[in-house]
């Protein structure tokens, strides 16, 4: 397979307080990948390389990540500046509408962009976003105090005892991955890439309210998905949004971080999503 990450293409977008990097490789229509938690570019690169074939593959580093400069580092974020931002960098690449991926905060996030700026996506497919106000009680009380719980931890004893908080409270197991998958090492910035999500992105998540109504008008643009092992609040999340919607709910191998762990299964079933409900006769929009 060739190695269409290093063939990417790099560029920065001026925002509003901020100037983002993002990447892009590949050729036909774009499809943007969000990442979830402190996942930057290059966190995408093996999707990127399984779908480079048929899409040209745009991913960037949220504000406050990796390459991407942030003015006032002290000036609050929530999601709607990071949907904003998406769509800047989405316009920078593309006139068209682009098909998303976002999994976790990407999700999220994505379902923000598309409320609010349904003119940027053709397509949105949704893994296990932490949309907890769709839960019933007391899942939701007790999946946001988890959520909380992570946020207190970082503060009282850093950013690798809240992750492994984290890890138990979405269920991560990293047993449940492809025989030959090795997981990355760390890059020099990932501490203070962490360190920046927890003070800042994963508070932004707790305090997010849907556009339930703009959501509606767009569900046909909607594909919620989760894990087939997720047994966790990320898939309860899933499940609620896809009867919010009224769409049906799709499992990708793996749990919440299934395209880490199964990354030739789910690229290969994500490939096949994206080549069916983007061609002509299968788009929605």
């Amino acid at each position: 397979m060739p190695d269409h990450a290093d063939a990417a293409r790099t560029g920065e977008v001026l925002v509003p307080g901020a100037t983002i990097y993002y990447k892009v490789r590949g050729h036909g229509p774009v499809v943007l990948l969000l990442q979830g938690g402190d996942g930057d570019a290059d966190s995408s690169d093996n999707l990127a390389a399984q779908l480079a074939d048929h899409f040209t593959i745009l991913s960037y580093d949220r504000r406050g990540l990796s390459r991407s400069r942030i003015d006032d580092p002290s000036a609050p974020i929530d999601l709607t500046v990071h949907g904003d931002d998406a769509a800047r960098v989405i316009a920078a690449v593309t006139d068209e509408p682009v098909a998303v991926f976002g999994t976790s905060f990407g999700a999220l996030l994505g379902l923000d962009l598309l409320s609010r700026h349904p003119e940027r996506i053709r397509l949105l497919i949704a893994h296990e976003p932490p949309a907890t106000e769709l839960l019933n009680e007391p899942d939701r009380r007790d999946a946001e105090k988890g959520q909380e719980d992570v946020e207190v931890m970082f503060r009282n004893e850093g950013a690798v005892a809240a992750m492994q908080k984290f890890a138990a409270l979405v269920g991560l197991r990293f047993d449940d991955r492809e025989p030959d998958v090795a997981l990355p090492e760390p890059k020099p910035e990932r501490m203070t890439n962490l360190g920046f999500f927890l003070t800042h992105d994963a508070p932004a998540v707790r305090a997010y309210r849907f556009d339930l109504p703009a959501l509606r008008q767009w569900a046909d643009r909607v594909i919620p998905s989760a894990g087939r092992t997720t047994a966790t609040f990320p898939r309860g999340c899933a499940e609620a949004l896809a009867a919010e919607l009224h769409r049906p709910l799709i499992e990708f191998p793996g749990g919440h971080n299934g395209s880490l762990l199964h990354p030739r299964e789910f690229g290969n079933q994500l490939l096949q999503l994206l080549l069916e409900h983007t061609s002509d006769a299968g788009c929605s929009y």
